[in-house]
């Protein structure tokens, strides 16, 4: 328990308690000095390694033996700054260099009264782990295995910098997957961000075709599609928006894309379609994917702008491939009939 003053320590008499701008003091009537009681600047470090948060095992009282940042206060005439660096490097044997302020907390301990925490993110620049200083153990834990830590400042900061990391690990997480597959498909699903977006088009793959199909049959670069039977059309795109959703779970592979494009490919030339027209088509439908998921409220943060970029890269791998089958397929004379299927 924090020890109350009971003598001044300027002229030593005895201290009293008086009201002074609507807040109660203790003061030396002896030498009419008031006395402030000032919150103590305790700072803390949050270091990261893999996705690992350093923590340490306290070896004195309060909380000995639970873990919690590197965490120490301020000494006289020393920066907020050189402070959380000695902590981090008195208890981790650590050097670090400060990369920004995580979170400000205010907070009532019993030993030191009323305390200020200033928590800072930290990347090493020398040293190496080892416990010290006031530390029985320091070691790294993952961000999904934090245990509850001995200052709740400490776990309100942990918590805020998880949380602000989120969207970051998320992206570079996706980023990761996309850089390790050219075509972004394969047998199993690669859990992308912009999977949330996929699924999006794959439960309003009814208007998107209506939408289409009102864009094909009035649109000047598809005059044959104009007069089209409808439900032909509408069975053709619904394929299409299908298989696209096939392809980005792994259920739809590049074999299948060749032939059943290089077989629409032909059977759009004996339907009379231009070429143009039938790449045209397939363009509009890849556009009204695209503006699609742009209508779901897309654009509010960072990780929604990389989604949508994702997406327009899978959209535009895909719908490339589809075109280049149908070109060879419409200009293929090898090309054989289809028989009961209905291609788009």
């Amino acid at each position: 328990m924090k020890r109350k003053r009971s003598f001044c320590h300027y002229c030593g008499g005895q201290i009293t308690r008086e009201m002074e701008e609507e807040v109660l003091r203790d003061f030396c009537g002896a030498c009419k000095t008031f006395f402030y009681e000032n919150p103590l600047p305790v700072v803390s470090v949050i270091m990261l390694s893999d996705r690992k948060i350093l923590l340490v095992k306290r070896g004195r009282r309060p909380y000995r033996g639970k873990w919690c940042l590197p965490t120490g206060f301020v000494e006289s005439g020393e920066s907020i700054e050189a402070a959380a660096m000695r902590e981090l490097e008195e208890e981790t044997g650590i050097q670090g260099r400060i990369v920004n302020l995580v979170d400000v907390d205010s907070g009532a301990n019993a030993f030191y009264g009323d305390l200020i925490f200033l928590c800072f993110e930290a990347e090493m620049s020398g040293g190496s782990l080892r416990a010290g200083g006031d530390t029985v153990a320091a070691r790294y834990f993952p961000i999904e295995g934090i245990p509850r830590l001995a200052f709740p400042a400490n776990n309100r900061a942990v918590q805020t910098f998880i949380r602000n990391k989120s969207d970051y690990w998320a992206i570079a997480d996706s980023f990761s997957l996309t850089a390790a597959s050219e075509d972004l498909a394969g047998s199993t699903k690669q859990n992308l961000l912009s999977d949330r977006l996929v699924q999006v088009i794959e439960d309003n793959a009814v208007p998107i075709s209506r939408i289409w199909i009102e864009d094909v049959t009035s649109n000047h670069s598809t005059p044959s599609y104009h007069h089209f039977d409808r439900k032909r059309l509408f069975l053709r795109v619904h394929t299409i928006l299908s298989q696209f959703g096939k392809w980005l779970g792994g259920g739809y592979n590049d074999q299948d894309i060749h032939d059943y494009y290089t077989d629409m490919g032909g059977e759009r030339r004996r339907e009379g379609f231009r070429l143009g027209e039938t790449l045209s088509a397939l363009s509009l439908i890849k556009k009204h994917i695209w503006e699609f998921a742009l209508s779901r409220g897309m654009w509010q943060k960072t990780i929604d702008i990389y989604m949508a970029l994702e997406l327009d890269r899978r959209i535009v791998i895909f719908f490339d491939k589809a075109s280049f089958y149908t070109a060879r397929g419409y200009e293929s004379p090898e090309t054989g009939p289809l028989g009961q299927q209905d291609l788009p």
